[in-house]
């Protein structure tokens, strides 16, 4: 996000390099990137956690 908020069109993370044709093409890239994260962290709904002292 920092990236296309300065207007850089090019990318580098874990030594890949990705640039992008223009702002659309990367804010299509962000947008599906947060729909795939959504639909990854909607799965957990309820975390339930119990212990005891072993007594």
């Amino acid at each position: 996000m920092a990236a296309r908020y300065q207007g850089v069109r090019t990318v580098e993370y874990d030594g890949k390099r990705v640039t992008y044709a223009s702002d659309g093409e990367m804010a299509a890239a962000i947008a599906d990137l947060n729909r795939r994260i959504a639909g990854a962290t909607d799965r957990i709904s309820v975390v339930r956690i119990h212990s005891s002292k072993g007594l």
